[in-house]
């Protein structure tokens, strides 16, 4: 099959399109997916760049989300048959025999879900990370409950427009930072009720603002560095700040969320694969279950704003890159022409 192979850590430039061999059910409980579409995510940027978390299992494929058609199962599993269309996110993060950017990919049922009925494979094979790790943080780690105030910074990101929607269907009120007035038009479409044009306003203020100097119950932090720290003085004593990346010690202090009392989370969807937590990847999977009824309800969106063919993806990672997308990327599966979503 051809996949896109990983063979050292680098520039984009380290991912070619290869002949490799097709993967083989080996367990009683897997699936052969052939992929539609394969979701690009900053984890996959990282690990491009610094080396997979199984350095010793190179060449690698990467992706962690996928959506395609069932081709085969293995002989225990119950709730797929071949011709059932599917999203997941799973593998792609270096271990032998995974990996999304290919044609074909191995899964236990377990990690599956039926793929929305309203989406293109692509819009479905952008959705699952970004899905599990907005649930987690806002209604997992930070307990989001109606009638609260969030705050999501880059709410016209990836996973931030997710969050948006997450956030208005538990009934929240939502803030959010964009950096450009088409990013301030994109985050009302999505429900968010106070756009903030961080590069012009201080967002702080203009969520003490917002919150008649009482802060929000929530901030979700997509954005990390010294955004993190500045977003202490924005949440409300005894309010809930989650972030998903890993703060830096050298850009701020946590002395205002000490005073503040702030209950901090850190959120890393990534945790239950790389910890083999089974009934932890159970629960992602009844995330994708439920997204996907919401979205087929109309009740949530998901934004893909490029798709690329799969022999370009180290293009693709090069625009992720640049760190000023709207939306999500994919790379489509066996098709040359590049699509371009208004």
């Amino acid at each position: 099959m051809k996949a896109i192979v990983m063979r050292a850590p680098g520039k984009p430039d380290v991912l070619s399109l290869q002949e490799v061999p097709e993967p083989k059910i080996e367990k009683p409980t897997e699936i052969l997916v052939k992929l539609k579409a394969a979701g690009i995510n900053p984890i996959d940027t990282k690990l491009r760049q610094r080396g997979t978390f199984y350095p010793d299992q190179m060449p690698a494929i990467l992706g962690c989300d996928g959506a395609g058609i069932v081709e085969a199962v293995g002989s225990e599993v119950r709730e797929f048959k071949p011709g059932d269309e599917v999203y997941y996110c799973a593998g792609g993060l270096g271990k032998s025999g995974t990996g999304n950017y290919a044609q074909f990919a191995v899964v236990d049922e377990s990690l599956v879900a039926r793929k929305p009925r309203s989406l293109s494979f692509a819009e479905a094979a952008a959705a699952p990370l970004v899905l599990i790790t907005a649930w987690e943080s806002l209604y997992d780690r930070a307990r989001l409950e109606a009638g609260q105030k969030v705050l999501i910074h880059a709410g016209a990101g990836g996973v931030g427009h997710v969050a948006i929607g997450l956030a208005k269907l538990k009934g929240a009120q939502v803030c959010t930072t964009v950096g450009s007035p088409d990013k301030e038009r994109l985050v009302r479409h999505f429900g968010a009720d106070e756009p903030i044009l961080y590069k012009q306003t201080d967002f702080v203020q203009a969520v003490l603002n917002w919150t008649n100097g009482e802060g929000v119950d929530i901030a979700f932090d997509t954005v990390g560095g010294k955004t993190f720290f500045d977003s202490c003085s924005a949440v409300r004593v005894y309010g809930d700040l989650v972030t998903i990346l890993e703060p830096d010690p050298a850009l701020g202090n946590l002395k205002v969320a000490r005073n503040r009392n702030l209950r901090i989370s850190l959120e890393l969807m990534l945790t239950p694969a790389l910890m083999g937590l089974e009934s932890a990847q159970k629960h992602q999977t009844e995330i994708l279950k439920q997204c996907a009824a919401w979205i087929d309800e109309g009740k949530l969106k998901i934004h893909l704003s490029q798709t690329f063919p799969l022999e370009e993806a180290a293009e693709a990672h090069r625009l992720l890159e640049t760190g000023s997308m709207t939306g999500k990327l994919a790379l489509v599966i066996d098709r040359s022409k590049r699509l371009t979503i208004i």
